[in-house]
């Protein structure tokens, strides 16, 4: 089994196998969100940040986000599982408050190559959803990992959400333009 890439997007985590899956469809000018701003660090404009996919590495990694809005010019770890990070456009704590909820993205074509059958869990955000009888059933809302499995969870039409495991009994394939659920993990 294959390895989805990682860094991975907004609340997806990282650890766990899935299926192996081909990339079809150009992403090359899609985000990537690595981090996200959770609050100010102390009075000088540093701020908290809660890191997904590979973390710290993957992070320090990059200089620029955000298209360049956010130059990192201090990053170290917090020793929590997160981070502490300068950026030079934040020089008060009312400035780096203001970025709570602000996520850190970087694009794309700035990740290393995947290799084949792997992909971002990025690529499953907002996919149409469909049963393997065709039969439309929602989008894909967020993908999580509890311990186990990545786990992809489906919003319907009227709102209301369902997770399946991302395995191959479950989800059979998917493509840019689709993700195919079988139809008995459909709730």
């Amino acid at each position: 089994m294959t390895r989805p890439a990682r860094p991975t997007p907004d609340r997806c985590s990282s650890g766990s196998p899935s299926v192996p899956r081909k990339r079809e469809g150009d992403q090359a000018d899609k985000p990537v969100t690595l981090a996200a701003i959770i609050g100010a660090h102390g009075v000088t404009g540093e701020v908290r940040l809660k890191l997904l996919g590979e973390g710290f590495a993957a992070l320090k990694a990059h200089k620029h986000f955000n298209d360049g809005a956010l130059t990192l010019a201090k990053l170290r770890d917090d020793g929590k599982g997160g981070a502490i990070a300068r950026f030079t456009e934040v020089t008060d704590r009312t400035a780096a408050e203001g970025l709570r909820g602000t996520v850190l993205t970087v694009p794309r074509t700035a990740l290393p190559p995947l290799d084949e059958g792997e992909f971002y869990l990025s690529d499953l955000l907002n996919l149409p959803v469909v049963t393997d009888a065709g039969e439309a059933i929602g989008r894909v809302c967020a993908v999580e990992n509890f311990g186990a499995t990545d786990i992809v969870e489906i919003e319907k039409p009227d709102g209301a959400k369902f997770m399946v495991p991302l395995t191959e009994q479950a989800v059979p394939e998917w493509n840019a333009e689709r993700l195919v659920v079988s139809a008995e993990f459909e709730t």
